[in-house]
């Protein structure tokens, strides 16, 4: 992280961060210009991730890396600070180690629930956008203030309601027996008995 730049928590789950002035080159005028810095303040929410999307018109929670403008775009719609100057937006691209910090952000979890295998982590198979997250929050009642929270922990929400509201895992067989055989064990002793 350079010198001129710093990063705070916010209120909730909100990111402030100081983008420094920057001396650019104009290739236009062959001269060099003073780009402007600023402090701004982001959020990583659902709301984000739906004006990402309406522009882009590509699912943003997709594997495939993102370009920098695409990243840096999705700043801007993450960004909650009114009348910021366009120049902040553009002297992140020359600013790796922000950009950084900032994907830091989003992919930080914000919880403490863990799942016990990663399996059941996956909420769907399906491509997820925007549209399909609001659908959930629906689907199980999750208020709509959600979805300016931090979207690591609205898709927690959604699988911990996924899972406690999924039907108990039918038994095996070879666990099934198990059980019984431990039942039985206890019952004998706490029976005093042989068989």
């Amino acid at each position: 992280m350079g010198k001129d730049s710093s990063f705070e928590k916010g209120d909730w789950e909100m990111l402030k961060v100081t983008i420094p002035d920057k001396e650019l080159y104009d290739d236009d005028s062959n001269e060099f210009i003073q780009s402007k810095g600023q402090t701004i303040v982001i959020e990583h929410s659902l709301v984000s991730l739906s004006k990402w999307e309406s522009k882009w018109k590509k699912p943003f929670l997709k594997k495939e890396e993102k370009t920098i403008d695409e990243t840096i775009d999705y700043i801007r719609c993450m960004t909650i600070t009114q009348n910021v100057n366009e120049s902040v937006y553009y002297n992140l691209k020359y600013a790796a180690d922000i950009v950084e910090h900032i994907k830091d952000y989003i992919t930080d979890e914000m919880t403490a629930t863990t799942f016990a295998n990663e399996g059941s982590k996956s909420l769907n198979r399906d491509v997820i956008t925007a549209e399909i997250i609001y659908y959930w929050m629906i689907t199980l009642n999750i208020p709509l203030e959600w979805e300016k929270r931090h979207l690591s922990r609205l898709l927690t929400l959604i699988n911990v309601c996924n899972i406690k509201n999924s039907p108990p895992k039918k038994m095996g067989k070879s666990e099934l027996a198990a059980r019984n055989r431990q039942l039985n064990a206890q019952r004998r002793k706490r029976l005093n008995s042989g068989g």
